[in-house]
């Protein structure tokens, strides 16, 4: 059985592994001059190979077509990445948010890890060869590359999204998908920096433990943790999965992204502490006097969407005044103007529609012996592992399938 796997990053190079132990020939065709080049600036450099969470919670961070993933998922768990890393050489660790990294916090470790186990296996891959044309032959299929024509019997699509194009993610999979009659979902950016107005004054302030949050007028969604304003908007950890839900429904120029300050404290609550606050400081400015609730940098900007004015004396603030800077902290708001470029975002959200592709096989259901895996497939997850996750479980389950199909 000889099968082809387009794509050197990691559902391409789990797919030929996993093809290559159940027996068949394989060859990995990349485009680049390395294996796994994406796999580079995963995780800052250091490369967050999977989450160490259940099957169960996996699914609950998949923002979409998580049902698509439940078979993939528990025949390649993350707790089954985990032993691959470490029964071939490399030791793991878990972080905060059960983030798992390698030991030795170099990506290059873990690509080096899947390219020995892949040419151990006896998988052959081809650099610098890209993929021009996939053809249906008699007998399979035929790659039409840069270094000539080849014939094999199965072929699995792992050319990843649209992010990070430098990586050699430039939409050939979908073309491919396309010729053989699949859809192909709207393509978004997710797991990215949201554009807004006003936060160039901003730039550089870090926020633990808030809400930050989109609304259109209608319903509103937001997200708790970390985040980091910027020049053109905000970005952190709580907007990169706030980015993920809202891709589908934001509508450039419209709306609002807002942050509560104090999550942890309602109107109520936090008006009492502004009272005692207060009480402490009864002869200063107003904007003089909220050092204790607020990082410096961001005293102007809550002091002006509160419009109270910086210089009032806080034995001069009435109580409908005070009500406004409660409002305030707990809402605010920066008018929003889209999402990043697709280029620039972590993952792509959108591609080959699953409803097409088989779950438990991830072949396609149009075209015998063509096979899908990673980003190309339209799934996509929050930050924290779980997309190199499930570039491992559908590459595998791929793989097997492509190896041992009739």
């Amino acid at each position: 059985m000889k099968v082809a796997v387009i794509g050197g990053g990691v559902a391409g190079v789990m797919a030929a592994i996993s093809a290559a132990q159940k027996g068949a020939e394989v060859t990995v065709f990349e485009k680049n001059e390395k294996t796994g080049k994406k796999m580079y600036i995963s995780g800052k450099g250091r490369c967050n190979v999977t989450n160490d969470c259940s099957s169960r919670d996996f699914l609950n961070n998949v923002v979409t077509n998580a049902k698509f993933l439940q078979g993939a998922i528990h025949k390649f768990s993350p707790s089954d990445a985990m032993e691959f890393c470490q029964s071939n050489g490399l030791p793991v660790k878990v972080e905060r948010g059960n983030r798992v990294f390698p030991q030795s916090d170099k990506s290059s470790d873990v690509i080096k890890l899947f390219a020995n186990v892949a040419k151990n296996c006896g998988v052959c891959t081809k650099l610098n060869c890209e993929v021009l044309q996939v053809e249906k032959a008699p007998d399979g299929f035929c790659l039409k590359t840069q270094q000539g024509n080849f014939l094999c019997n199965k072929v699995i699509v792992a050319t990843g999204g649209l992010s990070y194009r430098a990586t050699g993610c430039d939409g050939f999979g979908y073309n491919v998908a396309k010729s053989f009659g699949h859809n192909v979902t709207p393509l978004f950016p997710a797991l990215c920096k949201i554009l807004c107005k006003n936060t160039q004054s901003l730039e550089g302030i870090s926020l633990k433990n808030v809400e930050v949050g989109y609304c259109d007028g209608g319903k509103t969604t937001s997200e708790f943790g970390e985040m980091l304003f910027t020049s053109d908007g905000v970005s952190g950890p709580a907007v990169l999965s706030l980015s993920s839900r809202i891709n589908k429904i934001a509508q450039k120029e419209k709306g609002e992204i807002f942050v509560d300050l104090k999550p942890a404290l309602d109107e109520e609550k936090l008006n009492a502490r502004i009272l005692r606050d207060f009480s402490e400081r009864m002869n200063k400015n107003f904007g003089n006097a909220l050092d204790a609730l607020l990082p410096e940098r961001l005293v102007v900007e809550v002091v002006k969407q509160s419009g109270i004015p910086f210089n009032k004396k806080i034995n001069q603030i009435t109580a409908a005044e005070r009500a406004k800077l409660v409002a305030t902290l707990k809402r605010l708001a920066f008018p929003f103007v889209g999402l990043d470029k697709l280029d620039f975002a972590i993952v792509t959200s959108g591609g080959v529609d699953v409803k097409q592709v088989n779950p438990s096989t991830m072949e396609s259901k149009l075209q015998n012996g063509l096979y899908f895996a990673g980003e190309v497939l339209d799934v996509d997850a929050f930050t924290g592992g779980f997309n190199i996750q499930i570039a491992l479980s559908t590459g595998f389950v791929a793989g097997a399938s492509a190896a041992t199909a009739e």
